[in-house]
Formats: C-alpha cells, structure tokens, sequence
C-alpha cells in the first residue's frame, strides 16, 4: 500500500478522491469500514451493517476503491472488504489543512483546538 505524504495530494486526486465521498451511501459505507477497524469486513457483513446491499453496495465499493479509500480482498469464498486506507483519507485531511490560514493577518497565532 501507498503511503501517501501531505505534498503528493494534488488538486485533481483530491476532487476524484471527494466526488468518491459525496453520496450517503458511500459514506455510510466508509464509515462502517473505519468502525470495523483493520480487520474489515465480508461484503455480506458489510451490506449488513451499512444497510447497503448487492449491486448497490458492488457499485460503491468499486467507487470508494477506484478512490483509492478501501481495497476488497478475497479470502476463499469470501471477499472481505478491508478497513479504510489510512493514509489516503490523512493525506485528504492534510490537502485541506496544508494552507490552512495562510492568507489570515495573524496565522501564526491560529489554532483549531
């Protein structure tokens, strides 16, 4: 997996990366990964607990994994889709937050806690 720095999001990934993010249904099933931990989950238990089933939830995850914020893997039978990629979704953050401020008269003194 990709380790993704601050620097390396670009504009474009960061819009693609946000369009992946603009549907309920997709966050609904991002979060329900980032609850399942590293471990994920059966696509079953995916539907499941997202309340997002067949070819609705087949389409967001190849969504969500085109963005490059969950990956499936098949495990026998079963495909688990796995916890969320970390990296990806800290560097989003980090796109947001790079220049936070900059423009402020006093950014120096800014903080967000």
């Amino acid at each position: 997996m990709k380790t993704f720095r601050q620097a390396d999001m670009t504009i474009e990934e960061a819009a693609s990366t946000f369009a992946a993010l603009g549907s309920e249904q997709r966050l609904a099933v991002l979060g329900t990964l980032v609850r399942a931990g590293p471990d994920g989950l059966s696509i079953g238990q995916l539907g499941e607990k997202s309340g997002v089933t067949g070819s609705t939830l087949t389409h967001h995850m190849r969504v969500l994994s085109q963005a490059g914020l969950v990956s499936q893997v098949r495990q026998g039978r079963s495909i688990i889709c796995a916890a969320v990629e970390y990296g990806r979704v800290g560097a989003l953050s980090a796109y947001l937050l790079r220049e936070c401020c900059a423009d402020c008269d006093d950014a120096e003194g800014h903080n967000h806690d």
